[in-house]
């Protein structure tokens, strides 16, 4: 009889579903507090200096609101081993909340900053050593930088205002705002050396590329422009992004609401590639010299993440039924390539989901579920951009959640790509 009961109490335990246990996240690190707002912006520049010591920053005292050609950020850093010091480096007045003013260590050094400004009828570059504060000016905007440190790509920033606020600058009006497709505007190749800028890719030229995949005359009667450019890991070729939306400002059903084709060129402008003809290219990464992940439509899988192979057709799939939306997707330095760090935009429950995916197994290890609240969309909207170091043990972010507005947070990812 007691035998009995035993077995059939044991029965029913085991027939008991167990409670999921608590998920175990990485530590953060809040590295900034107000009163003023910090962030850096966008994914694919570096924040951390080459020792990990210091974390760039942009400060503001507001948001909610589109910048003004009157409003000033200021430029900074923060002392990691010296209980996350502020340090005031410059100010700037050529600057939106997705990317800020491209702020960013030069490659190569270990001491020298970049970031952009507005000086008089134009934009600027700024190069500052941060430990002397010696300062020169180039008489032109960058965007992005060689691996070398020593070339920089610039777009621009008057159009890119004009055609999409909030990756663009207050301040200077487009000169060609009606003109849709201008040869003036377009990709210029910058020396960091001399200052000297040369226009290497022009609208003109890339609107002559037919696009195959759109609706009857959509872009012949667009507005077009140029974003999100990225040398490759050599610095032997760049990726830029060609956009557009139909003159008539009426809905275009696409990503953003915009048209979007990936291309690819040689450091002169020349060999110029369609990566993706689709028309729905997004956020995108370098793998290495020849190879891009991005998120975009191809029609063997739908809107997926997938791995192109520049200079060809050649595409396929990566992370199916693991990373099934848009994130901000970088490869974790010092990992073979084998980990990708990405996010997502809000969820349903206004979440926004920064994780890392390991390529060969198909793990998914998310680093933190951080709550936007409802007021921050649209231009102004705080997405998280995640960041590595250049070790690849620690990432920072851009996050709102702890309710003091937008602010830098550090995550020590040691113990999940340690394993």
């Amino acid at each position: 009889m007691t035998i009995t009961w035993i077995i059939a109490a044991f029965t029913l335990l085991c027939s008991i579903p167990l409670q999921p246990s608590a998920e175990t996240l990485p530590p953060i690190e809040a590295v900034t507090h107000g009163p003023g707002y910090h962030w850096f912006g966008y994914y694919d520049k570096w924040q951390f200096d080459p020792s990990g010591r210091y974390l760039l920053g942009m400060e503001v005292d507001f948001e909610g609101r589109s910048p003004t050609a009157e409003d000033t950020i200021r430029i900074g850093m923060v002392d990691l081993q010296d209980d996350n010091r502020w340090i005031e480096l410059g100010t700037s007045n050529a600057w939106g909340w997705q990317q800020g003013c491209m702020l960013q260590w030069r490659p190569g050094s270990s001491s020298e900053v970049v970031w952009n400004d507005r000086e008089g009828d134009r934009f600027v570059c700024r190069v500052m050593d941060v430990f002397t504060r010696e300062t020169r000016t180039i008489p032109f905007p960058i965007y992005c930088l060689s691996p070398d440190g020593k070339t920089a790509l610039s777009a621009d920033f008057r159009r890119i205002q004009d055609t999409r606020p909030g990756y663009g600058y207050a301040g200077l009006p487009d000169p060609w705002r009606d003109d849709p497709f201008p040869s003036q505007s377009g990709v210029w190749r910058v020396d960091l050396e001399s200052g000297e800028a040369r226009l290497i890719v022009s609208l003109a030229e890339i609107v002559k590329i037919p696009h195959e995949f759109g609706e009857p005359g959509e872009f012949e009667h667009s507005k077009h422009w140029f974003n999100h450019l990225l040398f490759n890991t050599d610095g032997t070729r760049f990726i830029f992004l060609h956009r557009w939306r139909p003159e008539d400002n009426t809905e275009y059903k696409n990503v953003g609401g915009f048209g979007t084709r990936m291309l690819t060129a040689s450091l002169d402008g020349g060999d110029i590639h369609v990566v993706d003809p689709y028309g729905k290219t997004s956020h995108f990464i370098w793998r290495d010299p020849v190879h891009i992940l991005a998120w975009a439509w191809h029609p063997s899988h739908q809107s997926a993440f997938y791995l192109y192979e520049d200079g060809s057709d050649r595409v396929e799939p990566v992370g199916l039924g693991d990373m099934t939306v848009n994130g901000h997707c970088t490869y974790l330095p010092n990992t073979n390539n084998e980990w990708i760090l990405n996010d997502t935009y809000p969820d349903q429950n206004r979440s926004q989901n920064v994780y890392l995916y390991h390529i060969p197994t198909g793990r998914k290890a998310f680093l933190g579920h951080f709550h936007s609240p409802e007021e921050y969309k649209g231009e102004w909207r705080c997405d998280t951009h995640p960041r590595f170091s250049h070790d690849g043990r620690k990432v920072a972010i851009d996050s709102p959640h702890r309710g003091n507005g937008r602010q830098l947070y550090v995550i020590d990812v040691s113990d999940i790509v340690g394993e």
